[in-house]
């Protein structure tokens, strides 16, 4: 039996460099067609530099002591949130108004109180029970040595970026262009205490997850890292074709068609020794067999820091990578067919 199982492996191993799996691949990326793309941009390019600025100028700033889990900066920008999301008309899915899922205090490690993962919800017009979850965590470290850690771009970058893209989603629902399939923007607490809001939410989840159809997450997309100070027109990607390699090729097309960035997937090797992959929040959807992709600036000297600081990050920059987001989220939301999972499993 082992070397029967043996052999079958090698066959399977073998069976991806045939001409049979390349004609695959030429299908599957032949097969992706670019869906609206005149209102895909019209809606991106609501999202701007400014507005992204204005709200992490508030969201990183004094007022908010740090985020850390479960204390009373963090829930006043559980409460900044809520109210932008109420604002803008943007519905949560918890009966329309409640924004918050509590977290229980017994839920989180010793000494951490009760906090709370942040809804907000475009309903699809088409599929509504089909689930596209775009998240980033609200949380950061609090104070340390009596100094302030801002988590601008720890994850303020992320958190903002979700306000825009939810603003915009919303502006295209009001006019009468979708989305097709459900958005969630999911702001998860507890990310820098070990990913148990995002935990929480998959043990918890408010949607099915077998009609989660992708989780794209954003941690930390404001800075340059050493890597590409020379040239900053770059985003890392991770995990983008490991549970979905529709999601991969997708993710390449919307970029290649309106944005151009350079997508490095240095950190997606499975021998990473970063291994940033299990890291962020995207990893629980992961985990559940959901396909992720975790949009990543790479660390730069003030990560951790109390000199992660909003003055810091690259707004323009910011925007673009905000608008590929959206541009991709949008695509998944609105093609015709379901996301495919584990497309080259044999």
């Amino acid at each position: 039996m082992k070397v029967t199982l043996i052999a079958s492996i090698l066959t399977l191993v073998g069976s991806c460099s045939t001409p049979k799996y390349s004609t695959k691949i030429t299908n599957l990326k032949n097969s992706i067609k670019l869906t609206d793309s005149s209102f895909v941009l019209k809606y991106a390019n609501t999202i701007s530099a400014s507005e992204l600025k204005t709200h992490l100028y508030e969201f990183a700033s004094e007022a908010f002591n740090g985020r850390a889990t479960g204390e009373a900066g963090q829930e006043k920008a559980a409460a900044y949130l809520a109210d932008y999301y109420k604002s803008n008309a943007i519905k949560s899915p918890i009966n329309d108004s409640i924004y918050y899922q509590v977290v229980p205090k017994d839920y989180l490690p010793e000494g951490v109180n009760a906090s709370e993962n942040v809804l907000a919800y475009i309903e699809g017009s088409d599929y509504p029970e089909e689930v596209v979850i775009i998240s980033a965590h609200l949380d950061h470290l609090g104070v340390t040595d009596g100094q302030i850690n801002y988590g601008a771009d720890d994850d303020g970058s992320g958190t903002v970026a979700l306000m825009e893209m939810a603003k915009a989603f919303k502006m295209a629902q009001d006019d009468g262009y979708g989305p097709r399939r459900s958005i969630l923007f999911l702001h998860v607490t507890a990310e820098e205490i070990g990913l148990q809001g995002s935990r929480y939410y998959t043990e918890h989840p408010v949607f099915e997850l077998h009609n989660t159809i992708a989780n794209l997450n954003i941690d930390m997309i404001g800075r340059v890292d050493e890597a590409h100070k020379d040239n900053k027109n770059y985003l890392y990607l991770i995990g983008s074709d490991r549970l979905s390699k529709e999601l991969h090729y997708l993710s390449e097309k919307v970029n290649n068609a309106y944005f151009n960035l350079e997508l490095d997937y240095k950190y997606n090797a499975e021998d990473d020794p970063n291994r940033y992959y299990y890291r962020s929040d995207h990893y629980n959807f992961a985990q559940k067999e959901i396909p992720v992709i975790f949009y990543f600036n790479g660390e730069h000297e003030d990560y951790h820091s109390p000199t992660d600081t909003p003055d810091k990050i690259e707004y323009p920059l910011l925007e673009k990578r905000t608008k590929l987001i959206f541009a991709t989220a949008w695509q998944i939301a609105n093609q015709d067919h379901r996301l495919e999972v584990d497309y080259f499993n044999y």
